[in-house]
């Protein structure tokens, strides 16, 4: 059996890509000094750099898009039951 697979808090994840991105030591350096590879601190700095705007913009905005994105099945539900309640009370 090979090694088990390591995980690593979000925390560490954003130490390691904030030193990356500050660009002080190379690459190959960070992850030498952390047991990584090379990649993967590249891939966690890609990350950071792509979604740091999100951190400035407005929790409320995400929150009311994931309650649209929850709520709208509900009512497409709701308006087909409704439809076939109309159905069935004029078919008895």
């Amino acid at each position: 059996m090979g090694n088990k697979r390591r995980k690593f808090s979000n925390d560490f994840k954003a130490r390691i890509a904030i030193e990356a991105l500050k660009g002080l030591k190379t690459t190959a350096q960070i992850a030498a000094e952390h047991k990584l590879h090379p990649t993967q601190v590249t891939a966690w700095k890609s990350q950071l750099r792509d979604s740091a705007s999100g951190v400035f913009s407005s929790s409320t905005s995400t929150e009311s898009k994931n309650e649209e994105q929850l709520t709208a099945p509900l009512y497409e539900e709701i308006g087909r039951l409704k439809m076939d309640i109309k159905w069935l009370e004029k078919k008895l």
